[in-house]
């Protein structure tokens, strides 16, 4: 793992709106400490190493929250995950591969984040990332419909559609998106520019990447994680659920 030369970031800069908080999404409280701490944590324990917060709504709060605990890269208009990760690349000019994580999923475990990198390294992919697979959206699932479908064809990802922009047939994939990325970086940074934001929510989107890479026949690889712990918290009521199925 030392030979490699990687960064790692975490999404930061979304706001609390639907949370009905005016603190940054990522500062709001899950088991007692902000959200975007269990992430730190888990990869503290994984990798011992510094990671990059992008943020941009209450940037000042996050920073003087979590203080040297990070480096940080700013994003200073939400326009998607895409332009956040555009807005790091100066940070990551000497990584070799790139690792991006959402700063609402408390649960990712720093077992998964290894193993997302290991698998990574080993498969030579230039796109390795988390899936998780449902039996349905009813119940505490249903907060997982609204996670961007797994796009194959003869078991191979073509491509992951934002719930926004799916179509009924494709809202009825149960294999979704679980937000956890490992990037070969030369591939990320040439790619990253030719994305659009022509979508429902007129944003760049980093999903859109994985067309490009399928287009181009690049290798996709893909690790399965438990829905638990890919939930994330968009909502009071999904951060409720993720309280209750805690351990």
């Amino acid at each position: 793992m030392k030979k490699d030369n990687f960064e790692i970031l975490i999404l930061a800069a979304g706001k609390g709106k639907r949370m009905q908080s005016d603190l940054p999404k990522v500062l709001i409280e899950f088991k007692k400490k902000p959200m975007i701490k269990h992430i730190l944590s888990s990869i503290e324990k994984a990798f011992h190493k510094k990671p990059i917060a992008i943020i941009g709504h209450g940037r000042e709060l996050v920073k003087s929250e979590l203080k040297d605990s990070c480096f940080y890269a700013i994003q200073e208009e939400q326009l998607g995950t895409g332009h956040a990760v555009f807005s790091a690349k100066n940070m990551c000019e000497k990584a070799d591969h790139v690792v991006v994580l959402s700063g609402d999923q408390p649960l990712i475990s720093p077992k998964t984040i290894k193993n997302l990198m290991e698998k990574h390294l080993t498969s030579k992919s230039k796109i390795t990332f988390t899936t998780t697979e449902l039996p349905d959206f009813k119940e505490w699932r249903k907060s997982f419909s609204n996670f961007g479908r797994i796009l194959r064809k003869n078991n191979e990802v073509i491509g992951i559609r934002e719930n926004k922009d799916a179509s009924d047939k494709e809202k009825e994939i149960k294999e979704v998106n679980a937000g956890c990325y490992a990037f070969d970086a030369k591939w990320l940074w040439q790619n990253l520019e030719k994305i659009k934001n022509n979508n429902a929510q007129n944003e760049y989107y980093l999903t859109d990447l994985f067309k490009i890479a399928s287009k181009n026949e690049d290798i996709i690889e893909t690790i399965k994680i438990d829905p638990h712990e890919a939930l994330g918290a968009n909502s009071k009521e999904e951060l409720e659920i993720l309280e209750k199925i805690a351990v």
